[in-house]
């Protein structure tokens, strides 16, 4: 039996991520996404789904993740879809699908969507210029120019 379980999904978030940790120190940040879809309806009219998914991220993700994220940030995630499972005390058995994040990257600019970092920014150093002299050379082919054929 074949098995694939990939998600690609990309919304905003519903609420600022909930850092915590587990008893090992693992970091675990659950946040919560929507991701609307927008089809003609069945008297033409425009219509808007907007569905709403848990995500969790772990380890160092779920650090930078809930550091620099915020409600109403748009993001994009990439992970696999997970089945938790439980028993509520009244003996009813329950089911939820998760997102469990394996890869993220932050859409828009700092501004965009009502969020700016939580906590210190990280500086960002220069290195200084090469001076002109010291610049290396380069002696190899020309690169292809715009109307020059690619081989593959």
């Amino acid at each position: 039996m074949a098995n694939y379980n990939r998600v690609i999904l990309m919304g905003n978030l519903t609420r600022d991520p909930q850092l915590s940790y587990t008893a090992n120190n693992m970091a675990i940040a659950e946040f919560g996404l929507a991701v609307s879809h927008k089809r003609k309806g069945a008297d033409g009219q425009m219509k808007e789904e907007v569905m709403f998914i848990d995500c969790k991220a772990f380890g160092k993700q779920a650090e930078v993740f809930s550091q620099y994220m915020t409600k109403g940030r748009p993001v994009l995630i990439e992970g696999r879809l997970h089945l938790y499972q439980w028993q509520t005390p009244e003996g009813q058995k329950r089911s939820k699908h998760s997102i469990i994040v394996d890869n993220f990257q932050f859409l828009g600019d700092r501004g965009e969507g009502g969020g700016a970092p939580r906590g210190p920014r990280p500086v960002q150093q220069q290195a200084p210029a090469p001076e002109a002299d010291s610049a290396p050379s380069y002696d190899g082919p020309e690169p292809a120019g715009p109307g020059d054929d690619i081989p593959f």
